[in-house]
């Protein structure tokens, strides 16, 4: 098997240790300014956005981003490899650092788009793909995908589909250590239903060796992340990354050696509060950004009074970023004063 041609800069493939999956409608570019305070070393994605949309939509709130964002890579969807190849040049002039395929999302609107993890089974057409997408960029183009759908066997249907990924010219492949039943459950239960198999992964990155191989599904603490680390060549954290984000205030130190002291929760509430000011000032609507902001205070003390003032008092009529400072007083309290 041909190795493939690594093209990107070594930043990237350091920022590629440790990611944010990409997770529809929470990943957006709120989403992750606020992750990017919290660790700067991680390389980030975008929401799925699919080629479709790119071509036909409103391109520039589809692919705009606060430079400080990176490295963050755009994931697409889409099937179409002349439409996918004219989204990727597009793409490519915003300046992410990653192109990334999605052949895992496993919901009913994927599939009849012929785009997602039902793509595994018509591994073929990826390559096509993927092939296309690279003509039309010299960033590095990269899949993610499950490690098997349905009745596949996950060692032939596996093995066969990563091969055609590598002839193609992947870049890297990112591996959700599940399968996708694409018929009998939903998208919910396809994220926690279908048992993990981590070990499915791990030989998969031995034998593509030296193509990079990441790991996501399940790993829900930092210790169970380095973990992986023995085993791939990263981990990819999804939901729980997005419900307890301070949980990123420490990968910087833990994953890149980082010598800063870890971010604490006034700084980023500050920083964020700057950040709401200027979206606000553009038209943006304070909940749209404190909606990602839920699990910043999770296990303090206030925690519970924290989320409602960020959930509910910022959907009110002409609520404004003094919302978050209540929201960062009421877990800042001496507990005797939050009693009762």
């Amino acid at each position: 098997m041909n190795a493939p041609d690594q093209r990107g800069f070594s930043a990237l493939a350091r920022s590629r240790r440790f990611s944010v999956a990409p997770m529809m409608d929470w990943t957006d570019r709120h989403c992750r300014f606020l992750h990017r305070l919290l660790t700067r070393e991680s390389l980030l994605f975008t929401e799925m956005v699919t080629s479709a949309a790119i071509m036909h939509g409103d391109v520039v709130r589809h692919l705009r981003f606060d430079p400080v964002e990176q490295p963050v890579a755009l994931q697409m969807g889409g099937s179409d490899p002349a439409e996918l190849a004219a989204a990727t040049a597009i793409a490519h002039d915003y300046g992410y650092a990653e192109i990334n395929l999605n052949v895992g999302c496993p919901s009913d609107r994927v599939q009849s788009g012929r785009f997602g993890a039902c793509l595994m089974a018509e591994p073929a057409l990826v390559a096509e793909c993927v092939r296309a997408m690279r003509g039309a960029t010299d960033r590095p183009v990269t899949v993610k995908c499950r490690i098997g759908i349905d009745d596949q066997d996950v060692e032939t249907g596996l093995d066969r589909f990563a091969d055609a990924m590598v002839e193609a010219g992947i870049d890297a492949l990112y591996v959700h250590a599940r399968k996708a039943w694409l018929q009998g459950l939903s998208p919910k239960e396809n994220r926690t239903v279908p048992p993990l198999d981590y070990d499915r992964v791990y030989r998969l990155r031995a034998r593509l060796a030296p193509l990079p191989v990441f790991i996501n599904g399940g790993i829900d603490t930092l210790e169970l992340a380095e973990a992986q680390l023995a085993h791939t060549d990263g981990v990819m954290l999804g939901r729980a990354a997005y419900h307890n984000p301070m949980l990123l205030a420490q990968v910087d130190r833990r994953f890149f050696g980082a010598t800063t002291p870890d971010v604490t929760l006034e700084s980023v509430m500050h920083a964020m509060v700057a950040y709401a000011d200027r979206e606000i000032a553009a038209g943006a609507r304070i909940n749209n950004i404190t909606r990602h902001m839920l699990g910043l205070a999770a296990g303090l003390p206030g925690a519970r009074q924290f989320r409602q003032i960020m959930s509910v008092d910022a959907c009110k009529p002409g609520a404004d970023t003094s919302v978050l400072l209540r929201a960062l007083d009421a877990v800042q309290r001496p507990p005797l004063a939050q009693a009762g």
